[in-house]
């Protein structure tokens, strides 16, 4: 067994949640920090759907990417979801845990789990945001090279993105180069184009992309593919899950098996 502080303290030193952007609501959210855990549940967000899951596989904690409460919240009742969330998560006396932006940054998080899962090789920050106490750079982003000996058109790279993110769609700007030298940014990330090609990539991969950062993209003649945000971040659960077990193998750590994209492409 362990405590929900004991456990937080373990990720704060994993991905310190000061580090997290200054927008950002990550940390111990919602529980009672001396609350004993002896099973947890991973997931990228904490949905009703995942509350139940946890309280029915007996979980007293979910460690979660995405913030439970993210705006401040001026009432909690059943009248809105983040407050039925709330309102599960107390009576059913699980707790929340949510390492979000600062969990992006680190490195061994969000971004350099994306990074790996496309196989990329030499990866290298593609945005740095500081230094953290112990002088480990982070930032969002990371960019590295494809390992074939040829490098791939962009359509055949984007069905390549799909397959391995298990994503239900994706939107492409082909613009024509081949792909070798590539960017990603889990999640949000189409305001960092400009980084991308700074720094000399022709493809970049990321989420929740605006009409105009694609016509961005065809000026500045870079391959552009928005592959989902559930997608692009859910690499990370593995990982959580991971750290956890390492950093505390006497609990049961399990990944939610409900949590899902959202929605269907026709």
């Amino acid at each position: 067994m362990a405590s929900v502080n004991e456990i937080y303290r373990y990720l704060d030193t994993l991905a310190p949640f000061h580090i997290q952007m200054s927008f950002d609501n990550a940390g111990f959210l919602v529980g009672r920090g001396e609350a004993e855990v002896s099973r947890l549940l991973v997931s990228l967000d904490i949905t009703e759907e995942v509350i139940g899951e946890a309280n029915e596989l007996g979980c007293q904690l979910i460690v979660a990417h995405h913030p439970i409460i993210f705006h401040p919240a001026r009432s909690v009742t059943d009248a809105d979801p983040v407050g039925r969330c709330v309102l599960a998560l107390a009576e059913n006396r699980i707790a929340a845990i949510c390492a979000h932006t600062n969990l992006d940054a680190v490195s061994g998080g969000v971004n350099d789990a994306l990074a790996q899962c496309l196989g990329l090789t030499g990866i290298e920050q593609l945005h740095q945001d500081g230094v953290d106490p112990q002088g480990r750079p982070y930032g969002i982003g990371r960019v590295g090279n494809l390992p074939f000996s040829a490098p791939m058109d962009a359509k055949t790279f984007a069905a390549f993105v799909r397959d391995r993110l298990d994503a239900r769609g994706l939107r492409l700007e082909d613009a024509g180069r081949p792909v070798f030298r590539v960017a990603v940014g889990g999640g949000a990330c189409g305001d960092l184009l400009e980084d991308a090609a700074r720094l000399g990539c022709d493809t970049f991969v990321t989420a929740d992309v605006k009409y105009n950062v694609f016509l961005d993209a065809r000026s500045m003649g870079i391959n552009l593919i928005d592959a989902g945000h559930f997608s692009t971040e859910n690499v990370v659960c593995p990982v959580l899950a991971d750290w956890l077990k390492n950093g505390f193998p006497q609990l049961e750590v399990l990944r939610s098996k409900r949590h899902k994209e959202v929605f269907s492409c026709l």
